[in-house]
Formats: C-alpha cells, sequence, structure tokens
C-alpha cells in the first residue's frame, strides 16, 4: 500500500469590502482587445483590482506584465477615525501584500509587482523623473477622491501613458455627501471632467460605457 499524495492547500483572497467586480464586464473587454502588459494603478487598498489584473492581463498578453502600484496605505478622508467608511488602514496594507502573493500563484506568467508606498503625485514625480514617458499600456486611477488630487494624478499620469493606451477613472460619479448637497472639491468627477475638456484633443471618452467609472483612450501626445 502506498501513500497517495496530499491535494494542494487552496488559498484564498482576503478582502473586506468589493467595490470593482461591477466594472469586470466592461475591464475584461479593454483587456481583451488592448492586452496590456505595462499597468500602473493609483490606489490599490487590499489589491482586488490588481489580483484581477495578474490573473487576467497574463492571460490575454499570454505573457508576463509589470504593475505598479501607488498607495500611501493611510487611506482617504473618508477612511479616516469618524469617516463614511473608517478602515484601519495597516490592516489593508497587510491584505494587500498577501493578496499579491497569492495572485502570483494563480498564474503560469511572471508578474512583476512594484509596490510604490508613497503620495501619487510623488510617486508620479519619480516616474516622470525616471523618464518612463509613454511606458503604461494602461493607467487606472483610483486614488484620493478629492477633486485637486484626482486632476493632479491625471494631469501627472498623462504623459506616462503611450498613444493608444487606456486611462480609467474610478467611481466617476462618487461624493461623500447627500444628493443636493455636494462639495464638487470632494468629487472625482469635477476634476474628471476638467481634464477631458482640456485634454480632448488628445484623449477620447469610450462611449456606451457604464458611468460608475470613465474610460478613456490617449490619442495624442
Amino acid at each position: 500500500m502506498t501513500d497517495s499524495a496530499a491535494p494542494p492547500e487552496i488559498v484564498f483572497y482576503e478582502f473586506s469590502t468589493d467595490w470593482f467586480s461591477g466594472n469586470i464586464p466592461t475591464w475584461r473587454q479593454i483587456v481583451e482587445r488592448d492586452k496590456p502588459r505595462k499597468i500602473l494603478e493609483i490606489g490599490s487598498f487590499e489589491g482586488r483590482s490588481t489580483v484581477w489584473m495578474v490573473e487576467h492581463c497574463t492571460a490575454a498578453a499570454g505573457g508576463d506584465i509589470e504593475i505598479f502600484c501607488v498607495d500611501s496605505w493611510g487611506g482617504g478622508i473618508e477612511h479616516q477615525p469618524g469617516g463614511e467608511i473608517e478602515t484601519s488602514m495597516p490592516d489593508v496594507e497587510k491584505r494587500f501584500d498577501r493578496n499579491i502573493e497569492i495572485a502570483r500563484t494563480k498564474t503560469p506568467h511572471k508578474a512583476e509587482i512594484r509596490k510604490l508606498k508613497s503620495y501619487s503625485n510623488l510617486a508620479l514625480a519619480d516616474l516622470i523623473a525616471q523618464r518612463k514617458i509613454e511606458y503604461f499600456d494602461l493607467i487606472y486611477i483610483d486614488g484620493s477622491h478629492q477633486a485637486p488630487d484626482v486632476l493632479t494624478d491625471a494631469v501627472m499620469a498623462f504623459p506616462l501613458l503611450r498613444v493608444g493606451g487606456v486611462m480609467i477613472f474610478d467611481d466617476y460619479l462618487w461624493s461623500m455627501d447627500r444628493p443636493g448637497t455636494q462639495d464638487v472639491l470632494k468629487m472625482p468627477k469635477p476634476a474628471i471632467d476638467a481634464f477631458i475638456n482640456i485634454f480632448q484633443r488628445k484623449m477620447n471618452v469610450f462611449r456606451g460605457a457604464p458611468l460608475g467609472q470613465l474610460y478613456t483612450r490617449k490619442i495624442g501626445a
């Protein structure tokens, strides 16, 4: 009688929230068409969108990918004590680290994850200084939801995106205030609209996509 090998242990991701899954149908269309291999994510939180990209972008590209994850892991104002979704950010960062390690085991291709623990304006300035100009195929902006920060992220990320690449803005219609009482400086939409209006000859908005996020393509430098 011989001993049979023990089945491999199944390891699951750990998430406390799900703000991403509803976007997957649109993301899947973009990823399968564009096959992005160099990705910049501004705002990674627990890594739910990151691990999805690890699994699906490697499959779509049929090869290795590289993802730069920018986050201070300090949380936005909504995550602070007394905020709308008060959160322990050290625990969030631990879940991100663990989820990324799990994701690396779920693809036969290499996923190089570059964790940049920093405020986004500083991280983007570093990438510009490193001459990562037109380096990225896909940029996902999901950091601070305050209008000045969103506008800064978009403008600084623009030169890092290659012509033909995709820039996705999360929470286009989000506000932490009740309808009719919104503070425009605490919403992504006014900043995204300002960026698109000013860069309208260099960015196209995807038509027909759900407005929970805004999907755009760079058409000129």
